[in-house]
């Protein structure tokens, strides 16, 4: 499965009072491993960048000078996001931003969450930890993930930030043959081990039964689990045999 993690930065808030994009970062994931096949495109916006979000990207229309046009690299973009899952935090803000500039190059643009599947971390993670912060930064802290470097927001580090807190928030980077065809079998044989191991277990562990609301986090993160891997959740799998 080949997926795109994406961030954005733009000139402000809304794409309907004519703020544009500044910056795209992309990082490919192929089968659950980032491939270092990323994307980096900083564009000019043929307008001034709001102040407010200056602050927040520290990007200015002096270092966007000699930068193209959405038009001149909408192409690349379109040809490079093309049949990927897309991985966004916040999916309504980027997607947003990113179909209206397509449109304003070619108005018969079809939404990409109309064509090819979206996954919103900040939906999954708000369903996985109700009532606590889920902000990039807060899922960093939440998962141990290095984010020492992002003193202000950047598209492509914060998209390599989303990759590391979107595999960890899914079950890691880990090779159990639970993502690509090509480790079907040794998937199989770990998950035939496993099962071997607790069929042998001489006494099996006092175990606490989950209450109703945890049993249904459970299940939420066992279907995006399932969702990543492509179907392949190990647990389920041990439930089915």
């Amino acid at each position: 499965m080949r997926q795109i993690v994406l961030d954005t930065e733009t000139t402000g808030l809304e794409p309907a009072q004519g703020h544009r994009i500044i910056e795209v970062g992309c990082v490919e994931l192929a089968n659950r491993r980032l491939t270092g096949n990323d994307l980096h495109l900083y564009i000019h916006p043929d307008r001034e960048i709001d102040q407010g979000a200056i602050d927040v990207h520290g990007i200015t229309l002096e270092f966007l000078e000699d930068k193209p046009r959405f038009a001149e690299i909408a192409q690349t973009l379109a040809e490079y996001l093309e049949g990927a899952e897309l991985i966004i935090h916040n999916a309504p803000f980027d997607l947003g931003f990113l179909n209206h500039e397509f449109k304003t190059v070619n108005p018969a643009h079809v939404a990409l969450e109309s064509r090819q599947p979206v996954i919103d971390t900040l939906v999954e993670a708000r369903q996985l930890y109700p009532g606590q912060r889920n902000s990039l930064d807060a899922l960093c802290k939440r998962f141990e993930i290095d984010n020492s470097n992002r003193e202000l927001h950047g598209a492509l580090l914060d998209a390599q930030l989303l990759g590391d807190v979107y595999l960890s928030m899914t079950g890691g980077q880990i090779d159990i043959g639970l993502a690509a065809e090509d480790n079907a079998e040794s998937g199989a044989l770990a998950t035939a081990g496993l099962a071997e191991h607790l069929a042998q277990a001489a006494t099996r562990p006092r175990v606490t039964r989950a209450s109703e609301d945890e049993q249904a986090a459970h299940a939420r993160y066992l279907d995006m689990l399932a969702k990543a891997s492509g179907d392949r959740c190990l647990w389920r799998s041990l439930d089915e045999a």
